[in-house]
């Protein structure tokens, strides 16, 4: 039987035929990748349905079954979403920066693949196209371990990704999974060193730390996110009400949905009872403030450990602060660094919000859910760094590359 420690050998030994694809080869592999998607959807469902029924029997929450869900709307969707990818540039070979040197060596820094690349994230089908494809694109292969809940539906999809390289004339080994041998997979993953080349976690708070934590290969962490708006004392009652909704309810199970909101005690009068009414209306529970109960009944009072939570669902914690320093010493101490956002009217705030917020995306009157690399321009991403190397922010095509220098000479010897 192969084990896990084979088929990351397999991706490894495959990944030169990736890394040295022409483009117009990755974009036939995508684009066979976004036929196949379609000509397999009720494959994919069947499969997806069987992933469903295990969830529903293991408990598994209404948000965290939506993430798994596929129906042929959203494989459509991903279908789509791999046709962009198809257009963007190719980043491989791409000149960082060159020089010629006083004797005549000339230096040039190119962009080239990272090699190989693990992804340890959970039950979100998605993902699995979204990371193979970008890494396709980039000349990385693959290896998967997409959790044990999505199983037999990455099982159908890593068939498809294989088949797709295949057609394109591409070793099919460049994207294997591990999700057979379970939390074993990937353990052996973390532990892969010069096989796997960067390991990416995507996921909740205790996948990410266990990652991080027992990896003894080089890790890109992505966080989870808890994600706070802040409404000033100038902001606009129509925005504060859209952009709040927006960020909480349009889909609350990802990580740059809003958790807490922040509102300057000057705007609570005018503002916040639209914004919770409008809530609440959508089935948000309001974890407040004493201020927040004082004038929202509903509320239910808000604990050290709200200010502390990636909820997922909808569920959102709202504290009234004096000003934008207290409102900035707040997020500076619960931030998880992916996404803050400040809805205001007042430039002076907006450019101080923008300027001492420590987070991968800092927005000013804008819903948190643009942080994601399709909304980005990226086609999509791998995953969103909450770290400062070698990525921060979404991840696309170029975070998946490395550098290496091209020195060219004529004999130059060094004195």
């Amino acid at each position: 039987m192969t084990s896990a420690i084979d088929k990351i050998r397999l991706a490894k030994s495959a990944a030169s035929s990736l890394a040295q694809a022409a483009t117009a080869a990755k974009n036939e592999a995508l684009r066979q990748v976004s036929l196949l998607l379609i000509a397999r959807a009720d494959e994919i469902i069947a499969a997806n349905n069987v992933d469903l029924e295990n969830a529903q029997a293991d408990g598994m929450t209404e948000s965290l079954q939506d993430r798994l869900r596929l129906d042929h709307q959203r494989i459509t969707d991903i279908s789509v979403a791999v046709e962009k990818i198809i257009s963007l540039p190719d980043p491989i070979g791409d000149v960082i920066r060159g020089m010629s040197l006083p004797n005549a060596l000339k230096l040039t820094q190119v962009r080239v693949p990272l090699g190989l690349i693990g992804v340890i994230y959970e039950a979100r089908p998605n993902v699995t196209i979204d990371i193979a494809v970008l890494a396709i694109k980039s000349g990385n292969a693959t290896v998967l371990r997409g959790g044990r809940a999505a199983e037999n539906t990455n099982r159908v999809l890593v068939k498809l990704l294989q088949d797709s390289l295949a057609i394109a004339g591409i070793n099919s080994d460049a994207i294997q999974t591990v999700d057979e041998f379970g939390r074993d997979g990937g353990t052996v993953m973390m532990q892969a060193v010069g096989l796997i080349d960067v390991l990416i976690p995507r996921g909740g708070a205790g996948l990410i730390q266990q990652v991080v934590q027992e990896a003894k290969v080089p890790v890109i962490q992505t966080g989870d996110g808890v994600v706070h708006i802040y409404i000033d004392e100038s902001a606009r009652l129509d925005w504060s009400v859209d952009i709040v909704h927006n960020a909480k309810v349009q889909r609350p199970s990802v990580c740059n949905a809003a958790e807490t909101l922040l509102v300057h005690e000057a705007a609570v009068e005018k503002i916040l009872p639209a914004v919770l009414d409008k809530l609440s209306a959508s089935g948000v529970t309001i974890h407040g403030d004493e201020i927040t109960q004082a004038n929202f009944f509903a509320a239910v009072p808000a604990t050290e450990e709200d200010w502390h939570t990636e909820y997922h669902d909808l569920n959102l914690a709202v504290k009234v602060v004096k000003n934008l320093d207290e409102a900035l010493e707040h997020i500076a101490k619960y931030s998880t660094k992916h996404t803050e956002s400040i809805i205001t009217q007042n430039v002076e705030n907006a450019e101080r919000f923008l300027a001492e917020v420590d987070a991968s995306t800092v927005m000013v009157n804008a819903s948190t859910r643009f942080t994601d690399g399709g909304e980005f321009g990226f086609g999509a991403e791998v995953g969103i760094s909450t770290q400062k190397l070698h990525a921060r922010g979404p991840m696309g095509l170029p975070e998946l590359t490395t550098t290496k220098w091209l020195v060219r000479g004529s004999g130059q010897i060094r004195a």
